[in-house]
C-alpha cells in the first residue's frame, strides 16, 4: 500500500509540475496512510529534483507532528511548510490528501485583489463548481512554517477543498491525492481565464440561475461511489488524461 499510495504522490507532483501548476522546488503534496496518523510527503532537500521530476523515491514519511518518523541522513527532510498538511489533516478527519502548490496566476490575482468569479458554465463545469462550493482566502503571505500558523490556515479554510493564499500560492484538499491535484489544475484554470477576461474587459459572469444549476449537478452521477483515499470514477477519469498529456509533455522536452 504505502509503495503505491509513494507513486500516486510522486505523479501527482509530476503533473503538476508538468503543467506549469507550480515551478521548480516550490510545492509539495501529501496523502494521508490510511488507518494511522502518519503522511507520506514530497521531500524537500540537497537530494531532490523539484516538483516535475518528483519520483517514490523522493517522497517521505512522516507523523502528524512534522518530522519524519525514520531518522535517515538521506539528503532529504519534511517541507518547512509541512504543518499546512498536517494541521488540516488533524482538523478535518475526511480528507486523505493535501496539495501546496505556486501558480503564477492565481497568485497573480490575489496581489492585485481581483477575485474568481463565475465567468463560465459548461466550459468547465469542476472549477465552476469548486468556486460556488466556496474558496477561502488566506490573508498573510508568510511560510506557514509551525504548528501556529498551520492552524491558522486551517481554521481559515474550514471546510472548503481550496485556499488561494495571498502572494504566495493555493492549498487544496480533497479525498485522494488525484482530487486534490485536480482541484489545483482547476482552481489554475479558472484564475487564468479570469485574468485574460480582465485584461479584454467588460467581465460577465454568469446567470444567478446557471450558477443554481450547476451547484446542485451531481458530478460523478453514473461514475460509481468514491471510497475513502480513492478517487471517484469521473476524477480516475480526467486523471488519466492529465498524466498521460504530461507524460506526452516530457517526453517533448
Amino acid at each position: 500500500m504505502d509503495l503505491d499510495l509513494r507513486e500516486r504522490v510522486a505523479t501527482a507532483c509530476r503533473v503538476l509540475g508538468t503543467h506549469d501548476v507550480t515551478p521548480g522546488t516550490l510545492g509539495h503534496v501529501s496523502a494521508r496512510v490510511p488507518g494511522t496518523d502518519r503522511i507520506l510527503i514530497r521531500a524537500r532537500g540537497p537530494a531532490e529534483f523539484g516538483v516535475r521530476y518528483t519520483t517514490a523515491e523522493q517522497v517521505i514519511e512522516v507523523s502528524l507532528n512534522g518530522c519524519r518518523t525514520d531518522a535517515v541522513d538521506d539528503g532529504f527532510a519534511a517541507p518547512l511548510e509541512v504543518f499546512i498538511h498536517t494541521e488540516l489533516y488533524k482538523s478535518r478527519p475526511e480528507i486523505n490528501a493535501v496539495v501546496h502548490v505556486h501558480p503564477q496566476i492565481p497568485v497573480l490575482l490575489s496581489i492585485c485583489g481581483q477575485q474568481l468569479l463565475p465567468i463560465y458554465g459548461a466550459y468547465e463545469p469542476f472549477g465552476l463548481r469548486l468556486l460556488l462550493d466556496g474558496i477561502a482566502t488566506f490573508e498573510r503571505s508568510i511560510l506557514i512554517d509551525n504548528v501556529a500558523l498551520g492552524q491558522e490556515l486551517a481554521s481559515v479554510m474550514g471546510t472548503s477543498e481550496a485556499c488561494v493564499m495571498r502572494g504566495h500560492g493555493i492549498t487544496t484538499a480533497a479525498n485522494s491525492v488525484e482530487e486534490a491535484a485536480l482541484h489545483a489544475i482547476h482552481l489554475n484554470e479558472l484564475a487564468t481565464m479570469t485574468y485574460r477576461a480582465a485584461v479584454l474587459g467588460n467581465i460577465r459572469t454568469i446567470s444567478h440561475e446557471d450558477q443554481d444549476i450547476f451547484r446542485n449537478m451531481k458530478l460523478d452521477i453514473g461514475y460509481g461511489a468514491s471510497k475513502p483515499g480513492v478517487p471517484s470514477g469521473r476524477a480516475a477519469s480526467l486523471w488519466r488524461y492529465f498524466t498521460r498529456r504530461a507524460e506526452d509533455l516530457a517526453r517533448r522536452d
